[in-house]
């Protein structure tokens, strides 16, 4: 049986003989990354034993070996004075949290929403290249960022399900991957290694199902989006949601429209609540 200190020997070798045959490259700008820069946290995620710190699932740690420096410093984060509920952050820095004026005219139908990160600049290429261009070894780091983002705003015994937004099957056979779903399939995994405890939470992909194709909601306001997704989703099964707190993740929250046609397709299969995460958040 080859030990740990074998493998991860082995792994170096294989490794650096890469990076010299195929240097390393920015993912947004096409830098080239010096050698220090290639070696990503969450490569040595199993064997690093000082792991249990939570700072270091930073998105400047994580995405180390996968952007420059400089692209790594286009990342904004979420921080308040933003809105309680929807998770908006307000341009202006000054003041407390408070509900949004889309929140008070519209009320959401899910109970809360929160992202790690502003949709903007050079996090929307990290999306867009997992998403768009199949680069899905970012899965793994984006998948920690949004952890860490869960364990920082929710308690983890205050969710019972995690659910990712499902794709329509013709739409997951054209991409073939469910991006929602790959960030959130190594959680118990990472929560083993931040000795914090998730067995209380199942990842449910089969519960929710979306029944019918509707045209990409990139470009649509935010009405056109709610008529898009309208009547979009159903339950495969209510036993399993019916008094259970839902936690509804995706990738992008834009206007909201596909986060609250899911909590409605959920609330009406009798889920106690629904709350949603997305990596990041649109201004």
């Amino acid at each position: 049986m080859v030990s740990n200190k074998a493998k991860h020997l082995i792994r170096t070798i294989i490794a650096a003989l890469q990076k010299a045959v195929f240097p390393t490259r920015c993912l947004v700008c096409k830098a080239f990354l010096e050698s220090r820069q290639q070696k990503s946290l969450s490569q040595d995620f199993e064997d690093d034993a000082s792991f249990n710190c939570r700072n270091r699932l930073s998105f400047q740690n994580l995405m180390t070996g996968f952007l420059c420096p400089t692209c790594i410093k286009g990342f904004i984060p979420v921080k308040s004075p933003m809105c309680p509920v929807c998770g908006i952050m307000f341009k202006s820095r000054e003041g407390e949290d408070h509900v949004c004026g889309e929140c008070l005219t519209s009320p959401k139908i899910f109970r809360i929403s929160r992202s790690p990160g502003i949709y903007d600049r050079e996090f929307m290429a990290v999306i867009h290249c997992l998403k768009y261009k199949g680069k899905i070894q970012l899965a793994r780091p984006l998948g920690m960022l949004l952890f860490s983002a869960f364990i920082g705003f929710w308690s983890t015994n205050s969710i019972d399900i995690i659910v990712p937004v499902p794709l329509h099957i013709k739409r997951f056979r054209k991409r073939g991957f469910n991006q929602a779903y790959l960030m959130v399939r190594d959680w118990k995994r990472i929560a083993k290694n931040l000795n914090i405890e998730l067995s209380n939470i199942k990842i449910d992909t089969d519960v929710l199902i979306r029944n019918r194709w509707t045209d990409p909601q990139t470009g649509l306001d935010r009405k056109k989006r709610m008529t898009n997704i309208k009547n979009a989703f159903s339950i495969n099964d209510q036993a399993v949601i019916k008094n259970k707190r839902i936690l509804l993740v995706d990738d992008v929250y834009t206007t909201g429209a596909t986060a609250d046609e899911c909590a409605k397709t959920l609330l009406s299969g009798k889920a106690e609540y629904v709350d949603v995460l997305t990596l990041a958040r649109a201004m």
